[in-house]
């Protein structure tokens, strides 16, 4: 990412299509003829992991760091691909082609995903399958049964379960893993599937010049395979219960702080350990992307840790990170890495320091530059050094028309008319961050397909704080015209970076 180019930001989910929930199938593939028709070289997306409703249906939030979610799996590609009938996907519920209904799109697929583990059973399995199976095992396997248990358990959290199958009892986990072997097998096969459609897709666009930028969440959620499996990583006592938990300390935005309640690392054990868990999880999604973005980089060079059981995040401390050790290690290991470190919010010298040290761009978000302090202010455009990524906004932003019209302050929206000449009205604001994004020193830009159609605050895709309707948002179909690819075409062109 060290030369002039551009991207759009579209989570796979938000694709349009016939089956409730973007996936892996035709709109899929239209969206990146788009991305090679208007010149762009990334499309980012969100984190592929499962998601759960008891979650909010937060990517950002999963059973596993290493799974993929099956809900993105194509009914359309299963049966070009001969796995199920066309008749197997009917009916169709009638699905919103604005919003995604969890519960409705999981009970939809769970009964074509079931006809096609039926097919795959009487077929006898398949030779990629197995390799799959093989090349995979160090957490397909793990994930496969917790999968199984969880559902057992009746979706009780891992540290409630039986104590012998809580501790990996070697002798319970057998007799589970024989008695519900289909079960096992059947969440194997979900899996192949997702990355057999997703490889495909990635082709796809690699021969089109198109990179995927990818993400990850530095924590995991308590109920987790990975907190079951390696449990001695985490910060727990002695029932495998969490001591400590994440969040971020009060500031200017919430006096309170933010309580995550994600289980905290055990950076020492980590260390001794030589990262290893980490290292697979980077080498994994390395596998799946082409560049990674870190979500809250910060904690590596410190992170906030509230005791378990605190209702608000004001009680914390500050717990110092890995620092410049895990990032030694990891760009040893991994010398061509392509990563983008989310450094967004209050961020101190340290944190400045660890990213320079290893190169890593930083994120600069047009959204925040026009407030009283312009001149100085980091994420406006005169103030840019090139490595970094600039963004008119993120999936936690609103969209630029809904900021424009109903967030900022009518200081900012007068900054921002002096700040490009001429004053702005409804609907011209996006247009004009874009090109502020796009004409500056930064490397690489990434555009949220929101913001580069104008779409209104109804289009955001996740309002940190609030529990429901995140998550939801879908791309209309036809949104993508012909004038759309003009502008962004001739926009990515004018400013060096086709």
């Amino acid at each position: 990412m060290r030369e002039r180019g551009s991207g759009l930001l579209l989570h796979v989910t938000s694709l349009p299509g016939a089956y409730g929930i973007g996936d892996f199938g035709p709109e899929a593939y239209r969206f990146a003829d788009f991305l090679a028709d208007t010149r762009q070289r990334y499309w980012q997306i969100l984190p592929l992991n499962p998601t759960d409703s008891c979650c909010g249906n937060s990517p950002y939030h999963s059973i596993s760091a290493f799974a993929g979610s099956t809900l993105l799996i194509s009914p359309e590609g299963l049966v070009k691909e001969g796995l199920v009938g066309a008749e197997a996907l009917e009916p169709v519920p009638r699905f919103s082609p604005a919003r995604v209904d969890y519960p409705v799109v999981a009970a939809y697929k769970r009964r074509i995903f079931d006809r096609a583990f039926e097919v795959f059973r009487k077929k006898g399995g398949s030779r990629d399958y197995a390799a799959f199976c093989s090349e995979n095992a160090y957490w397909l396997d793990d994930y496969a049964l917790f999968v199984t248990l969880h559902d057992r358990f009746g979706g009780r959290v891992w540290g409630e379960w039986p104590s012998e199958i809580r501790d990996r009892d070697p002798a319970a986990l057998a007799e589970v893993a024989e008695t519900a072997a289909e079960s096992i097998e059947r969440e194997k096969y979900l899996q192949f599937l997702f990355y057999r459609q997703w490889s495909a897709l990635r082709r796809y666009c690699a021969a089109r010049g198109i990179s995927f930028i990818g993400d990850i969440p530095i924590y995991v959620t308590y109920h987790s395979v990975d907190c079951w499996t390696v449990p001695e990583i985490f910060n727990f006592d002695g029932n495998k219960r969490p001591i400590t938990v994440a969040g971020v300390p009060p500031d200017y935005f919430s006096s309170v702080g933010q309580l995550w309640g994600n289980p905290v690392y055990r950076w020492d054990v980590l260390a001794e350990r030589g990262y290893d868990w980490w290292m697979k999880r980077i080498e994994h999604n390395l596998k799946l992307f082409d560049a990674v973005r870190i979500d809250h980089f910060r904690g590596f060079a410190g992170y906030w840790e509230v005791s378990a059981g605190e209702k608000t995040a004001v009680r914390g401390r500050w717990r110092p990170g890995p620092g410049a050790g895990f990032f030694t290690r990891l760009t040893r290991q991994f010398p061509h890495l392509s990563l983008i470190a989310e450094d967004l919010g209050v961020i101190t010298p340290d944190v400045e320091e660890l990213k320079e040290q290893f190169g890593f761009p930083g994120m600069k978000v047009l959204l925040f530059a026009f407030g009283e302090n312009l001149p100085e202010n980091p994420y406006i455009p005169h103030n840019y050094l090139p490595n970094c990524v600039v963004y008119t906004g993120t999936h936690d932003n609103n969209t630029a028309e809904g900021w424009f019209a109903g967030e900022a302050s009518p200081g900012d929206r007068e900054r921002l008319s002096k700040y490009i000449g001429r004053t702005l009205s409804a609907g011209q604001a996006h247009t004009e961050l874009v090109r502020l994004a796009m004409m500056s020193v930064a490397e690489t830009v990434i555009v949220p397909v929101q913001d580069l159609l104008g779409l209104a605050a109804d289009a955001r895709m996740n309002t940190p704080g609030i529990s429901r309707g995140n998550w939801e948002w879908r791309l209309a179909p036809g949104s993508l015209t012909g004038a759309a690819a003009h502008a962004l075409r001739t926009m990515t062109t004018c400013y060096g970076r086709a």
